[in-house]
């Protein structure tokens, strides 16, 4: 459903490993991964409930709704962009990386994502 946006990231941006269109809930829509051995849908399956908590943080704080949210490890990096208030965009990256190609495809991606998840 949409493989092609996360192929898109996954090939362009240097240090993609894998993406995933996951619904708040934990549950997948859409996962890829470039190396056998990660695991995306339990990688983002677990940040799920972290980015459930920090979303409602953000509501208790008023202080608008979450956009965006990374996740530094030593060994991976989590990006995440909401896309509605039921599913987020994820790519999980190795630490070096370019974080900065991987959040501006990711903006790219969510403007095709968020019609067919709303339609």
């Amino acid at each position: 459903m949409f493989r092609t946006q996360i192929d898109h990231i996954l090939e362009n941006c240097e240090g993609a490993l894998a993406g995933t269109v996951m619904g708040f809930d934990g549950v997948s829509l859409e996962a890829v991964s470039t190396k056998p051995n990660l695991d995306v849908k339990m990688v983002s399956t677990e940040f799920s409930f972290v980015l459930s908590q920090v979303r409602k943080a953000a509501e208790i704080l008023e202080v608008g709704g979450l956009e965006e949210v990374s996740i530094r490890s030593e060994h991976l990096d989590f990006l995440v962009r909401v896309l509605n208030t039921d599913y987020f965009l994820a790519i999980i990256m190795a630490p070096d990386g370019n974080l900065g190609k991987g959040r501006f495809l990711m903006r790219l991606a969510q403007t095709e994502i968020r019609p067919q998840l709303d339609g």
